[in-house]
């Protein structure tokens, strides 16, 4: 009997912020969705599609860098207000794209962060400083009991983004950022919390209060020279 296992292709699962753009673009072509109409609140976004906020939060996120959505203060959000055809054509270009590799997730994490800690350092102010020592104590806090803190140290990082007044950089992080997280379950990737992780994250926490950006640049560097030799490895 001839073998057909070879006619057979790996069935890919698409995550719930694919099918959410997806459906976004299917009421766009329809014609059920239109340039300018208001999209529902987070919440009720939630309820309709079954998933969590943050699922929706992530999908949002993504079609508003791209130009597809815009949200105003106070106001909502909203379809921006070009043709369909190139809402379309620019969903589809988010799809493709959704799926990069761990390298390069890493890769573009290193340079974002890299210039977000050196305009951090340029540009934080009082406020910032508390905020970020409210994330770096979240971090500290499960950290010292030897318990993973991903999702605390993701928001230490964001919170140095958001000290950098540069939103764009912040932007692309928050792009990226539900995809590391998804790598990093995938490849074991900060299972343990190390001393250097530790104290790296408090030297960039004190180069940030002192403006010493040069510092920061180094540090941050080294912080995250781990998870770029391990990913490197992944393709060697």
């Amino acid at each position: 009997m001839k073998e057909v296992l070879h006619n057979f292709k790996e069935v890919a699962l698409e995550k719930p912020v694919d099918v959410i753009i997806r459906q976004v673009k299917e009421l766009l072509i329809s014609g059920q969705l239109k340039p300018g109409d208001k999209l529902p609140p987070e919440r009720k976004l939630s309820e309709q599609f079954c998933v969590g906020r943050t699922h929706v939060r992530d999908a949002i996120r993504k079609l508003e860098f791209y130009g597809i959505l815009k949200t105003r203060p106070q106001s909502g959000t909203f379809v921006a207000s070009i043709g369909i055809a190139a809402l379309e054509n620019l969903i589809a270009d988010i799809l493709k794209i959704d799926t990069p590799s761990f390298v390069s997730l890493v890769e573009t994490r290193v340079l974002l962060e890299v210039a977000s800690v050196k305009f951090a350092c340029e540009r934080r102010t009082e406020e910032d400083i508390l905020q970020l020592k409210i994330a770096l104590d979240a971090y500290l806090e499960k950290a010292h009991r030897g318990i993973k803190a991903i999702e605390e140290d993701l928001m230490f990082h964001l919170t140095i983004a958001d000290a950098s007044k540069n939103k764009a950089l912040k932007s692309f992080l928050l792009i990226i950022i539900p995809d590391i997280i998804s790598n990093y379950s995938i490849f074991k990737v900060c299972d343990t919390v190390t001393n250097k992780a530790v104290s790296e994250h408090e030297q960039l926490f004190n180069c940030i209060k002192k403006g010493n950006g040069d510092e920061a640049a180094v540090i941050m560097k080294e912080h995250l020279k781990g998870v770029m030799d391990f990913a490197k490895s992944l393709v060697q």
